[in-house]
């Protein structure tokens, strides 16, 4: 692997269902719907919170309960995308709101939809467990699949590598 891929990377954007989630969702008899996070990636995204990078989420599921589980993850809510039927053009709304280049974003997918996303960004990112297109298409394959500690692979690697991986006690009280 290329470390140098991470060098730039400002912002990081992700989709939900079989990244951040093994893909896995619960429905009850009332139709609500229920996923699995991991709390190593959740803490890596607080991490990267904290140290300045700016986060979104662009994906096709629908329920606010994304949005609120997000915003423990340091995901202000006007930058998670719910509904998302053609990813590129919430990603150009991201960019442009936060006024930063495509090749500043690293983009977590792992299904047809985001290929074009992981295509656009300066860094396309897929779990182990990703579709062949998406896999094709990524700069970084996570040894990690989609729930299970892709996003803290890869977040904590950029990190690193940009000397911001550092944990402060007093901020994360403050803002979690």
């Amino acid at each position: 692997m290329d470390k140098s891929i991470f060098t730039g990377i400002r912002a990081f954007v992700f989709d939900v269902d079989g990244v951040m989630t093994d893909g896995g969702i619960f429905a009850d008899n009332e139709g609500n719907l229920f996923r699995t996070f991991d709390a190593k990636d959740a803490f890596a995204m607080r991490m990267a919170s904290m140290n300045g990078y700016i986060l979104g989420v662009i994906t096709g599921g629908r329920s606010q309960s994304i949005v609120k589980r997000m915003a423990v993850c340091g995901v202000p809510q006007e930058d998670v995308y719910l509904g998302s039927r053609d990813k590129m053009e919430e990603f150009s709304d991201f960019c442009l709101r936060h006024s930063i280049s495509p090749e500043e974003i690293m983009y977590f997918g792992d299904d047809l939809p985001d290929v074009p996303v992981i295509k656009a960004c300066g860094c396309g990112v897929c779990p182990a467990d990703a579709v062949q297109e998406a896999r094709e298409a990524a700069d970084y394959i996570s040894p990690f699949p989609g729930g299970r500690g892709c996003v803290r692979d890869t977040l904590e690697k950029v990190m690193r590598e940009q000397g911001r991986w550092k944990f402060d006690v007093g901020c994360y009280k403050n803002q979690f």
